[in-house]
């Protein structure tokens, strides 16, 4: 059968598929017309060949993937209610998420809110509102463990401060309870490009190794207790690389403190984007998630929130539609599409491959350079941080105005009536290390 194959279709390495081009578009520059120069700053080529693979660090990248098939399908809920919501909270359970994001802007009865949910079998992930919540995460846990006194699943989905050592220290005994977390929404949010989102998460995270080593935790306690918090986008091929040079940078990075724990496997909680959100066309927005999704799963992330697709409007009608619909996006593509199966299904892709590596190492380039700004936290207050974001922001806007299709925005369009831009579920994590950043939306100054 090879045989015959081979003969039917005889190996074409990329000077036969140029030449056949310049032959087809009768123009012996057509190659160069065909590059594809990113916002990255690297060059993307119309065409790849296996010989994109001997150039790679190969072996390096794939070790550091997901080796374990799946992720867990986890909605988020903005709690405002304790009764209400835990009926939903367990809704959610049973109708096919394995998990729960839970965004708390005032500090709940846990005992009311969690009732019938087992913490120890399933994981629960909390955000906390820091300018109104009157809880921090010490109370959090403490409360936690009042109600569950066994091993807790999820974690903080909250950017390192002063109480996260604490913290750390008291779920020691929970393996499975994430503390430490770096996450990309707000420089996702405000504009930044898929290595600046990478750089700067990354180097947020050196910041707080920095300050839990100093109080006197180890590398080999801090990585098994972190999660990177990750929006993705919907360029999708270049969102799968993301994620998994994500890893790459980690492993990278990990093994600067030690080698011997640089191979341990990092948890990514992904979440669709709502910088690329429409509310003039928002049933646009659902294809929009489910394209970022795929990509999610397709880079090894290990927890998924998929934002119903009227997450951005002010007024939410159907709400209990919307986010059946988000949550069946994880499903279809776990139980239809059979993307679990498979730990890194896109591994080999000359493409992605390429891509994966060329993310990883224009991000380091830029988390070096942060670094030798003294760290993130200088590095922001220095102003380098929001100004090379705001670049970035401004250059999508430029490619709109440039002819760039927002579908339902820039074309296609057709507003639907009673649709109005309100804050996303971003604003109840602000963090103080990063909420001078804008929250934006790149569709809203077309809207």
């Amino acid at each position: 059968m090879d045989s015959l194959f081979s003969s039917l279709f005889p190996p074409a390495d990329q000077s036969a598929w140029l030449k056949q081009v310049q032959k087809e578009l009768k123009d012996e520059g057509a190659y160069e017309s065909l590059r594809w120069h990113t916002a990255e700053g690297f060059i993307q080529e119309p065409y790849y060949t296996s010989d994109a693979l001997t150039h790679l660090p190969l072996a390096s990248i794939q070790e550091t993937q997901k080796q374990v098939p799946g992720w867990l399908n986890a909605p988020e809920r903005l709690i405002s209610n304790e009764k209400a919501d835990n009926t939903v909270l367990c809704d959610d359970l049973n109708r096919g998420a394995d998990s729960l994001v839970l965004a708390l802007s005032k500090k709940p009865d846990f005992a009311q809110l969690l009732k019938g949910i087992k913490l120890s079998e399933t994981p629960v992930f909390f955000r906390l509102n820091a300018t109104t919540i009157d809880l921090n995460t010490i109370e959090l846990v403490n409360a936690l463990k009042m109600i569950a006194p066994y091993q807790l699943k999820g974690g903080l989905l909250i950017d390192t401060n002063d109480a996260t050592a604490e913290v750390t220290r008291l779920t020691a005994d929970s393996p499975q309870f994430r503390t430490i977390c770096a996450s990309s929404h707000a420089f996702h949010n405000a504009g930044a490009t898929a290595t600046q989102e990478l750089a700067f998460t990354l180097a947020s995270l050196a910041d707080s190794y920095d300050r839990l080593t100093d109080a006197g935790l180890t590398i080999d306690q801090l990585v098994p207790k972190t999660i990177l918090s990750v929006s993705v986008g919907t360029s999708y091929f270049q969102e799968i690389a993301k994620l998994r040079a994500l890893r790459v940078l980690y492993s990278r990075f990990v093994s600067h403190y030690s080698l011997s724990i640089s191979h341990y496997q990092l948890f990514i909680h992904a979440q669709t984007s709502t910088f690329f959100n429409s509310t003039a066309t928002p049933y646009t927005n659902l294809l929009r998630g489910t394209t970022e999704a795929m990509a999610a799963v397709m880079g090894g992330c290990d927890a998924l929130t998929v934002h119903p697709y009227n997450t951005v409007l002010a007024q939410s009608d159907n709400q209990e539609f919307t986010e059946r619909i988000a949550r069946n996006v994880s499903l279809l593509l776990k139980d239809e599409s059979y993307l679990a199966k498979v730990a890194d299904p896109s591994a080999g892709s000359y493409y992605i491959e390429t891509m994966t590596h060329q993310l990883a190492e224009a991000a380091w380039t830029l988390f070096l350079d942060v670094e030798k700004q003294g760290g993130f936290a200088k590095a922001f207050a220095a102003g380098f941080i929001a100004s090379e974001i705001d670049q970035s922001y401004q250059a999508k806007v430029d490619a709109v105005r440039g002819g760039k299709v927002l579908v339902g925005v820039t074309k296609f369009r057709f507003d639907e009536p009673g649709t109005q831009a309100t804050t996303t579920l971003e604003s109840v994590t602000a963090n103080s290390s990063t909420g001078s950043l804008p929250d934006r939306r790149l569709a809203q100054a077309f809207e």
